[in-house]
């Protein structure tokens, strides 16, 4: 009996002796990695302008009024490789355009900007440059736009009809050590970026802004600059491709030149601004025929403006946090020199913020002929609201 159970026993444990020396491996293959993602950074931003507008002055458009969304940027940034980045705005706007706005009057979306961008220069002495490609800034507007408010009206030189915020060509930009200032000069087609360009000439143009007092105590003073810009283009003639009865094809330019000088002074609580500016166009008359001649005419056309963005209680207060700004604007333009005749732009108002990238404005703007110029006399009453996003 002994000998048997002792048997059982053995051949019991054999199988667990045998499982004891095997090797023991019950881990399983880890499974593969998942594939790479490839991300592309996209910085997004932008901004609306909107307002409420109501005419106050006589005739037909008296107690016109409307609310308006007057424009919408929104803007991609994102790296094209080293030392490279791309800049797309989009453009949000009305079709208020003939005959365009007989098939659709609603909000359309255009490029506003859309450029390739290589900083070919970073100095640790402080001198950056770069270079840009396609559809950018023009030479001086959006400088001006850094002390004057353009969700409340365009700039001087932009709403006098000097030429467009932006246009197709290259460009560069040059950064002076300790802020000191910048040189920006383009080469652009000329009809802006509303259009495709419509003859063979170029526009060039370059602006030098100096910022002399930056290193100073006072933030007042530091912030002190003094801009000087040219612009010099051309436009084709209306006879280029001559025509039945033309004395022949007409090859020459048309002068198309502006410059101007501006100074400013920009701070969160007091933001002053003037400018006096030039322009001088080339058009033509007549026919190109042998009874009536091809005739070119020159006209010189002059702005002096000039602008104030003060926030009172802060200025009084530098703790003060009061969000009440008072805003006042005057232009003069003369569109011939050779003329009496003048345009002056008033803008009055009050600027309310609702938080750092919100702000209300309620203001008037005025644009009234004097002496002899041919334009509507317009009185507006405005709400309006800018966000930053």
């Amino acid at each position: 009996m002994k000998k048997t159970i002792i048997a059982v026993l053995g051949a019991l444990a054999l199988p667990l002796a045998i499982s004891a020396q095997q090797p023991t491996d019950t881990a399983r293959p880890a499974p593969p990695p998942p594939p790479a993602t490839v991300s592309i950074p996209v910085d997004f931003s932008g901004v609306l302008y909107a307002n409420f507008q109501y005419r106050g002055d006589k005739g037909a458009a008296k107690s016109t009024n409307k609310f308006d969304l007057e424009r919408a940027y929104l803007t991609f940034r994102m790296p094209a490789g080293d030392r490279a980045s791309i800049r797309i705005t989009a453009d949000v706007f009305q079709q208020t355009t003939t005959p365009n706005d007989n098939f659709y009057r609603g909000w359309v979306i255009r490029a506003k900007y859309a450029y390739l961008q290589y900083d070919y220069l970073k100095s640790a002495t402080g001198w950056n440059g770069l270079a840009r490609a396609g559809l950018l800034h023009n030479v001086v507007i959006d400088h001006v736009e850094q002390f004057w408010p353009r969700w409340i009206s365009q700039t001087p030189v932009e709403r006098a009809g000097f030429f467009s915020s932006a246009d197709a060509g290259v460009a560069t930009l040059i950064s002076f050590p300790n802020k000191f200032g910048e040189i920006y000069a383009t080469i652009v087609n000329g009809p802006g970026y509303t259009s495709r360009e419509t003859d063979r000439f170029k526009d060039y143009a370059a602006r030098v802004s100096l910022t002399p007092f930056s290193a100073a105590d006072n933030k007042f003073i530091r912030t002190f600059t003094l801009t000087g810009w040219t612009y010099v283009g051309a436009v084709g003639s209306a006879f280029t491709a001559g025509g039945v009865g033309q004395v022949g094809q007409v090859g020459v330019s048309l002068p198309r030149t502006r410059s101007g000088v501006f100074v400013g002074l920009r701070d969160p609580r007091l933001t002053l601004g003037g400018e006096w500016d030039t322009r001088k166009d080339g058009s033509e008359t007549g026919a190109n025929t042998v009874a009536l001649p091809r005739v070119e005419v020159d006209s010189t056309r002059r702005l002096i403006a000039g602008f104030a963005v003060i926030k009172p209680f802060q200025l009084m207060n530098d703790q003060s946090t009061f969000p009440l700004g008072l805003i006042a604007r005057w232009d003069r333009f003369k569109p011939n020199t050779d003329t009496d005749g003048y345009l002056n732009t008033v803008i009055g108002g009050l600027t309310w913020d609702l938080n750092k990238k919100t702000a209300l404005s309620l203001d008037y703007q005025e644009v009234t002929p004097h002496s002899g110029v041919i334009a509507a006399a317009t009185k507006t009453y405005f709400l309006h609201l800018v966000a930053n996003f």
